[in-house]
């Protein structure tokens, strides 16, 4: 068993390595520097705290193996497709680790330290109770937000009557029984009281994510990620661990940035996502059903001849690209069309595709340069100078009705403003709605026009006939 000094040595060097991991993951270039931080200071932390067990090694050394084979599975299994649901899936087993180590630490104490009522037996009541609450609505939460983004669960919003009056209740009873479980001299109320409690939370989270709609998913997954971290840091309180705090509020504070920043490119605010988010909208101008005209379909071989007959071409990935595993075949696009002397860029929506950086990182993968992928701010003013803009499996962020529409529900919503491009090309497999249910007024604009069909295989044979 190592000495104190330097166990807490060990954790000060994680928990540096842990920030610089959140600095190189900030920009694409260095991404991958930052993993490899994320994983040192894992693996320090890791090492640090076993040296610290008395008894029970071998029992938390198999519990590892078990959990990293399960892990390194999912990770050579799950596609990039299917990564924004895996995110929401661990983020429920934070949550409910969080809640198993406020009952265990409750569980720990006895009757006689409910007697005692000193201010540090309250304090650390107090974190128990608060750290299971929070435990419980991520882990509720998440599930939801687990089964919505696989579409198990349906993405429109649970729109249930007065459903902020019970979310409010829901709230002040967790209040009322957190004073009663501080007062009682109970060991059997106090239990009742949080048993209670973690009931009321994770109906509480169930319902939370549930009256959510489609179109705020991405904001909710980094909503949970910050509820994660601060669960994380309470369970570090419990535990007397302040590396687990440290590295819980890293997680909280830049899931709460990151919240914020998407809220401020969809222009929508943080209360009001968790209130209902654009799912439950009453508006419904530009409803699906609604008749908004006629569109006009190309074949590959007219689009094609479009980008040859281009000087410059804005590329904006979607979802639709994602799903269709198309990244490569744009990629070599993208290099044919360069070579041809043509200026191509990428125009990447802060929430495109159903998780932060999701775009990028396909992107990336496919060997598509830095420097020509540009976010909504870098590029928008850009496309009335642009002459073609492709729009590949992207929906809702392109949509004008957010601009142009103020009945719609996604009214004030930012979006890449590409139907001021000379012609517009969309890479579709049907006409139907985007995962908000909105219609979208581009397909049927003058400039517009249709590509159906598998994304892969139409990029594909653009490429074939370039």
């Amino acid at each position: 068993m190592l000495s104190n000094g330097i166990i807490q040595a060990a954790y000060v060097i994680a928990a540096l390595l842990f920030i610089f991991s959140l600095r190189g993951l900030s920009k694409q270039e260095t991404a991958k520097t930052g993993n490899i931080y994320g994983i040192i200071g894992m693996a320090i932390a890791l090492l640090a705290t076993i040296a610290q067990l008395e008894n029970g090694i071998y029992w938390v050394i198999l519990a590892m193996v078990i959990g990293g084979a399960i892990g390194l599975y999912l990770a050579k299994k799950v596609e990039m497709t299917q990564m924004p649901e895996l995110v929401a899936l661990l983020h429920s087993f934070v949550g409910l680790a969080a809640v198993l180590v406020g009952f265990n630490s409750f569980l720990a104490l006895n009757e006689f330290a409910l007697m005692v009522s000193s201010n540090e037996i309250a304090v650390h009541l107090g974190e128990i109770f608060v750290g299971v609450f929070i435990g419980a609505v991520t882990f509720a939460g998440s599930i939801i937000a687990f089964g919505k983004l696989n579409g198990r669960i349906s993405s429109k919003a649970l729109v249930l009557p007065y459903k902020h009056y019970w979310n409010l209740a829901a709230i002040v009873v967790s209040i009322i029984l957190l004073f009663a479980f501080l007062n009682t001299h109970s060991y059997g109320a106090a239990l009742t009281y949080l048993i209670i409690m973690t009931v009321i939370a994770i109906v509480f989270g169930l319902h939370l994510v549930a009256s959510i709609g489609g179109a705020d998913m991405p904001v909710v997954i980094s909503m949970l990620n910050s509820y994660s971290g601060w669960a994380a840091a309470a369970a570090g309180f419990m535990l007397d661990n302040d590396l687990l705090i440290v590295t819980g509020a890293l997680v909280g504070s830049s899931g709460a940035i990151l919240s914020y920043i998407m809220c401020k490119a969809m222009n929508r605010s943080f209360i009001s996502v968790i209130a209902g988010g654009f799912g439950n909208s009453s508006k419904g101008a530009s409803s699906a059903d609604e008749e908004q005209g006629e569109y006009r379909e190309l074949q590959p071989v007219e689009v094609a001849q479009i980008l040859k007959d281009a000087r410059s071409v804005i590329i904006v990935p979607g979802y639709g690209m994602a799903v269709a595993q198309a990244q490569s075949a744009v990629s070599n696009i993208v290099e044919k069309l360069r070579s041809m002397g043509i200026k191509v860029r990428f125009a990447i929506h802060p929430v495109a595709g159903r998780l932060p950086g999701h775009m990028n990182v396909l992107l990336a993968e496919a060997k598509v340069p830095y420097d020509i992928v540009l976010e909504m701010d870098e590029i928008n003013e850009d496309f009335p100078e642009t002459d073609v803009v492709w729009v590949i499996g992207a929906n809702d962020t392109v949509n004008p009705a957010a601009a142009e529409d103020p009945n719609s529900p996604i009214a004030g919503m930012p979006v890449l403003e590409v139907w001021k491009a000379k012609n517009v090309v969309v890479s579709k497999r049907s006409m139907n709605t985007g995962y908000a249910g909105v219609q979208n007024p581009l397909f049927f604009k003058e400039n517009s026009y249709m590509l159906f069909g598998d994304a892969k295989d139409s990029v594909e044979k653009v490429l074939q006939n370039l």
